[in-house]
C-alpha cells in the first residue's frame, strides 16, 4: 500500500485524533470492515444463486443466510431435478434459449381455465351421507428448510366392498368466522394406493380430484382391504418465504407476581393450536401415538412407555392420555428446567411451522374424511415422510394416465404429458432416451398463474430412462379467469 493509502486508513479508525491506534479502535475497524466485506460477498452470492436457480429448478423468496446455503436450489419434491450442472456462458445473460434453438425443439401449450365460481360442482356430496359410516384424522403439511414437504401417512382398512366418499380440507383454527386461518387457501389432495410398500408393487387406485368449495373430493368404490392414503400439495402456495428479521421475538414466558415461571396468553394460544393439530383422532386427549409423532416432528426422538408413564404421573391426563392442561404443563416444565431460556421452545415450535412472530406460516394442517356406505372403514396413521416415492409414483400415474401427450419437436423420445384437472394443471416429462435432457421451460405468456416452481422461467434435468414432474400450475386469484401458457424446449448439449 501507498504511504497516503495507510495514512487514509490510519485516519478512519483514529477516531480519537491522538495520533496512535489502541486496541478498542483496532476492534471497531475489524468489525466495520468484515462487516461491509460479508454484506458484499452475500450479495454477489445471492445474485449468483438466483441466476442458477432461473436455469435450474424452483427460485425460493429467501436469500442464502450463508456460504453453505449458495449451492444451486434443489427443487421439491416430487421434482426430482439433480443441480449438478451450469450452463455455459453463452447462456448466462438470458435464461430463453434462441429463436433458431426454440423452433427446433420447442413445444407450446396454452389452457384457458374458467373462474372457479363459474364452475358447478361435478362430484356433491351424497344425500344420505349423514346414514354412512364416518371416520376422520387430522394431519399437517410441513415446509422443511430445502423446500420439501413432509406429511403423515395414513393406513385405511375397508372390511368389504363398499362405496366410499373422501375428502381432504385444511383444517381452519381460526375462532373468528371473518377472519379465517391464513393457510385456508392452500390446495390439498390426497392419492389412494394399494400394494406393498415399494414403487413398483404400488397400484394408484384414485385421487381426490373433484372440488366443492375447500375440500377436494373422491366417490367410488372399493374393494376390501387395506390402502395406503397420501396427502399431497402441489406447493404453489405453501412454500418457503422471505423470512422477515423480527427486531424482537414475541415473549413466551414471563414470571407471576410471585416470581414463578409462566407461559403467556400468545404461547398459550398457539400451544392450543399445536394441541389441535396433533390430536389426529380429534378426541381432546394425546395418546402415546399421537404424542410420538410431534416429539419426532419437533426432536425426532421417541417417546417410550417408561418417560410415557412419568409424563402421565406429572401431568393431568384422562384415559391414560395427556389432555390439554396437561401438554401446557409439560412445556411449562421444560421452559422452567431451563431457567425461562426459550430457546428450545422457538425450537419446536419452529418445527410446526411458526415464526417469531407466532404466525403458522411453514404448515398447513389438514383434516381427511372417509364416508363408507356398507361397514365400518378404519384410519390410522402410519408414518411421517418426505418426499415419499410411492407418492411421487401415485403422481406421475394420476398425470400421465389422464393427460394429452406431446412430444417435443425434434426430440420424439422426450414427451409431455399435460393434465387438466378442475382447479389445477400438471405436466411430465418422459425422456426415453440413453441419456439425460435438459428441457427449458417458459411460462411468462401465462396469466393469473403460479407454479410449484416458484418462478416463470427455469430449466428441469431429466435423467435418462425416467419420468420427472415438471411443475404444478393454479390459479393466482381463483375468481378470475386463468391462462396456462407455456413452452418447453430442449437445450441442446454444450
Amino acid at each position: 500500500m501507498a504511504a497516503k493509502e495507510v495514512d487514509a486508513i490510519f485516519s478512519l479508525a483514529d477516531t480519537n485524533k491522538d495520533g496512535k491506534l489502541d486496541y478498542a479502535e483496532f476492534c471497531r475497524l475489524l468489525e466495520s470492515t468484515a462487516e461491509q466485506c460479508q454484506i458484499a460477498a452475500l450479495e454477489r452470492l445471492e445474485a449468483d444463486a438466483k441466476l442458477k436457480r432461473q436455469n435450474f429448478g424452483n427460485e425460493l423468496d429467501s436469500p442464502p443466510k450463508s456460504l453453505a446455503s449458495t449451492a444451486v436450489t434443489v427443487p421439491q419434491p416430487p421434482h426430482k431435478t439433480e443441480p449438478d450442472i451450469t450452463l455455459k456462458k453463452d447462456s448466462r445473460s438470458s435464461s430463453r434459449p434462441s429463436s433458431a434453438r426454440s423452433r427446433r425443439s420447442s413445444l407450446s401449450n396454452a389452457i384457458t381455465m374458467a373462474a372457479s365460481n363459474t364452475k358447478s360442482v361435478k362430484l356433491a356430496e351424497p344425500t344420505s351421507i349423514q346414514d354412512w359410516h364416518h371416520t376422520c384424522m387430522k394431519g399437517s403439511f410441513f415446509l422443511e428448510e430445502d423446500g420439501g414437504i413432509t406429511s403423515l401417512q395414513y393406513r385405511l382398512t375397508v372390511p368389504q366392498t363398499a362405496t366410499v366418499y373422501l375428502t381432504i380440507r385444511p383444517l381452519n383454527l381460526s375462532q373468528r368466522l371473518e377472519k379465517p386461518s391464513s393457510w385456508m387457501s392452500v390446495d390439498t389432495a390426497v392419492f389412494v394406493v394399494s400394494g406393498k410398500d415399494t414403487k413398483e408393487d404400488s397400484t394408484l387406485v384414485c385421487f381426490t380430484e373433484s372440488r366443492d368449495k375447500e375440500k377436494c373430493c373422491w366417490k367410488g368404490e372399493l374393494s376390501a382391504g387395506t390402502y395406503c392414503l397420501l396427502p399431497f400439495t402441489t406447493s404453489c402456495r405453501l412454500r418457503k418465504r422471505t423470512r422477515k428479521s423480527v427486531s424482537k421475538p414475541v415473549t413466551l414466558v414471563n414470571r407471576t407476581d410471585t416470581g414463578e415461571l409462566d407461559l403467556t396468553r400468545d404461547f398459550r394460544g398457539a400451544l392450543s393450536d399445536i394441541f389441535e393439530v396433533i390430536d389426529l383422532d380429534g378426541n381432546g386427549l394425546l395418546s402415546l401415538e399421537e404424542y410420538n409423532f410431534f416429539e419426532l416432528r419437533t426432536s425426532g426422538e421417541n417417546c417410550d412407555e417408561e418417560a410415557w408413564a412419568v409424563c402421565k404421573e406429572n401431568f393431568d391426563t384422562r384415559k391414560n392420555q395427556l389432555s390439554r392442561q396437561g401438554f401446557m404443563e409439560l412445556n411449562l416444565m421444560e421452559a422452567s428446567e431451563r431457567g425461562g431460556d426459550p430457546t428450545d421452545l422457538w425450537v419446536t415450535l419452529e418445527a410446526m411451522g411458526y415464526n417469531r412472530n407466532l404466525e403458522m406460516v411453514e404448515a398447513c394442517p389438514f383434516l381427511i374424511d372417509v364416508y363408507c356406505e356398507e361397514g365400518q372403514c378404519t384410519l390410522q396413521p402410519v408414518s411421517l415422510e418426505s418426499g415419499h416415492r410411492i407418492l411421487n409414483t401415485a403422481l406421475q400415474r394420476s398425470i400421465t394416465a389422464r393427460s394429452e401427450v406431446k412430444t417435443l419437436r425434434g426430440q420424439e423420445n422426450v414427451l409431455l404429458y399435460t393434465y387438466r384437472g378442475e382447479h389445477r394443471i400438471s405436466t411430465v416429462i418422459a425422456n426415453k432416451t440413453n441419456q439425460k435432457v435438459t428441457v427449458h421451460v417458459n411460462n411468462e405468456q401465462s396469466k393469473n398463474c403460479s407454479s410449484s416452481r416458484g418462478m416463470s422461467v427455469f430449466a428441469v434435468e431429466v435423467p435418462a430412462r425416467t419420468k420427472m414432474v415438471c411443475q404444478h400450475v393454479l390459479p393466482i386469484n381463483e375468481h378470475q379467469e386463468w391462462t396456462y401458457s407455456c413452452v418447453e424446449s430442449i437445450i441442446p448439449c454444450q
